[in-house]
């Protein structure tokens, strides 16, 4: 039988053999001359592969056979087959097989060969070869790789091996499928083939190839990392390019309130919508947004929306008054109207909110320009801000009013009145949201706010020769009455001893009488200097504005005549 990987004249292995511990078949061998404990029969191992540091060169001696007449001289410790005779049978088959081996990878050069020292008493050279008389030597024939079986030699049937916990590793018996090997590697056939004939040999079944189950586990891992970026690659897909989830139609009926913060941008809203059921996905409700014109103009506030909409039908719907459910705080409204409308929101009691207001007013974030006026009727009048608030039941009435103080005191800063108070001839900012309070109050339009500003601050001029420095607005008698009315007799107006009464105190009242809006605070900051000192409404829209006392009195005698007085 063929041994694979050994020189000529090397012993079979064993797991005691000292070879195997000194690192590999190239080392010293240390057992020269022993008999085999095996009792002389031949070992068979499938096919040594070189890797590492194993030997020291190719190994010329591959494919070669030892016979009986080795087995002889191996029993005496004697070294057959070895020197002239040797080369001269092999030397033109050497060089081949060391081109195939180093086509195939393996080192190139020949395997040094220890030297033996020859038995005196019988030299190597003069015993016959290991084939005898009557057989021709086949390795002499350019086709003798593997080299064949003497014709002579019965195929015993060997002693089973006597089992060791040796593994032969991935290349010894089994195909080496993570060194490289391949199953359709016809080079490697053969040698398959043999490892597993010499398998059989020792009596043992082959071993099972686990090229199977390493197929299996390389395709279960490449069908996952195959499944892992297909749905990642469509997650990208998605986000990046594919239209964002979204509703069809124009909800599914059921209504909803939704709150919507100051401030909020389209992503914000989106959230707020989406949590809220009414739109499917935030990116739907940015993109509809941004596709309608008038997206931009959603406010702030409470709105009244269905669940299940579109995203565009949920921007149209916001952008329609209709659907917005906020307290509205129209310009020029008092204080003591809006306590009633927050206590109707939030459905508490009434007077509740009017309680916390004139109680906790210092701590609802009022300016400190806008403390401690003296005869103040409220101080917190002016500073709730003609918006738009989102109020909903569940909220408090604290929270309400200082986010209506905040929204005024913001308008403020950004119109800068604290700065503009004193070229104006005012006291302090306080004196100006009052001006802007009474051309609220008094204006019947936006285009009379700057006339009716200009009004005011003519009339405050101590020595002006209409009035003397009375203002003599009837605002002013209403507001500390809490009543509006028209017609009021002189002889009525000019009997109340009140500070907010102009036709009875000079200057201006301690404070302001309603929440003015922006076109008013504009108006007070950029009055006109026409000379108005008199103004009438005639047909209650529109005012009428003059210089002197007796103009303004022809204007009163033509609406008394419309009214019949």
């Amino acid at each position: 039988m063929t041994e694979y990987g050994r020189s000529p004249g090397s012993e079979p292995w064993h797991p005691e053999d000292p070879l195997y511990g000194d690192g590999g078949w190239g080392g010293q061998q240390a057992h020269q001359g022993q008999q085999s404990p095996y009792g002389g029969q031949p070992q068979h191992y499938p096919e040594q592969q070189q890797y590492g540091d194993w030997g020291t060169g190719e190994q010329a001696g591959h494919g070669q056979q030892q016979y009986p007449y080795d087995q002889q001289y191996a029993a005496q410790g004697r070294q057959p087959y070895q020197g002239q005779e040797y080369a001269q049978g092999h030397g033109s088959q050497q060089g081949q097989y060391q081109q195939q081996y180093h086509d195939g990878g393996w080192a190139t050069g020949s395997h040094p060969h220890t030297p033996y020292p020859g038995d005196a008493a019988d030299p190597y050279g003069q015993h016959a070869g290991g084939y005898g008389p009557e057989q021709a030597d086949d390795y002499g024939t350019a086709d003798a790789y593997p080299p064949p079986e003497p014709p002579g030699r019965r195929r015993a049937e060997p002693e089973p091996e006597p089992e060791t916990d040796w593994d032969p590793g991935p290349d010894q018996g089994e195909h080496a499928f993570f060194a490289g090997g391949d199953d359709d590697d016809d080079g490697d056939e053969q040698r398959d083939r043999r490892g597993r004939d010499d398998q059989r040999a020792r009596g043992g079944k082959p071993k099972k190839s686990r090229n199977g189950m390493a197929c299996l586990l390389v395709a279960v891992v490449l069908g996952g990392g195959l499944a892992g970026v297909s749905y990642f690659g469509y997650q990208f897909f998605q986000d990046r390019f594919a239209d964002a989830p979204d509703f069809a139609g124009d909800g599914s009926g059921q209504e909803v309130s939704v709150e919507i913060p100051k401030g909020a941008d389209g992503y914000a809203i989106g959230r707020v919508l989406k949590s809220a059921g009414v739109v499917k996905s935030v990116d739907a409700f940015v993109s509809a947004q941004a596709g309608n014109p008038d997206g931009r103009n959603i406010q702030d506030g409470v709105y009244t929306l269905q669940k299940q909409m579109s995203a565009a039908s949920a921007v149209e719907m916001m952008l329609s008054p209709e659907s917005r459910d906020n307290l509205i705080i129209a310009e020029g409204k008092r204080n003591a109207d809006i306590y009633r409308l927050i206590d109707k929101r939030l459905e508490v009691e009434e007077g509740t909110t009017a309680a916390v207001a004139k109680k906790d007013y210092e701590k609802l974030g009022l300016p400190g320009w806008a403390m401690n006026h003296p005869g103040v009727k409220d101080p917190l009048e002016g500073f709730l801000y003609p918006s738009s608030y989102g109020i909903a039941k569940g909220q408090t009435p604290e929270g309400v009013l200082k986010q209506m103080v905040e929204r005024a005191t913001q308008t403020y800063d950004k119109l800068g009145v604290e700065q503009k108070a004193q070229s104006l001839g005012l006291e302090d900012p306080w004196q100006l949201i009052t001006v802007a309070s009474l051309a609220q109050a008094e204006g019947t339009s936006h285009d009379d706010f700057r006339k009716m500003a200009e009004v005011v601050y003519n009339r405050m001029k101590p020595g002006n020769p209409q009035t003397n420095g009375m203002l003599e607005f009837d605002s002013t008698y209403n507001y500390i009455k809490n009543q509006s009315k028209i017609d009021l007799s002189l002889s009525e107006l000019r009997t109340y001893d009140n500070p907010y009464n102009t036709y009875f105190h000079k200057g201006l009242p301690p404070g302001p009488i309603d929440n003015p809006g922006e076109e008013a605070l504009k108006g007070a900051l950029n009055p006109t200097k026409d000379g108005w000192y008199y103004f009438i409404s005639l047909d209650g829209k529109t005012s009428e504005f003059t210089k002197t006392n007796a103009d303004h009195q022809k204007l009163v005698d033509k609406f008394n005549a419309s009214r019949n007085n």
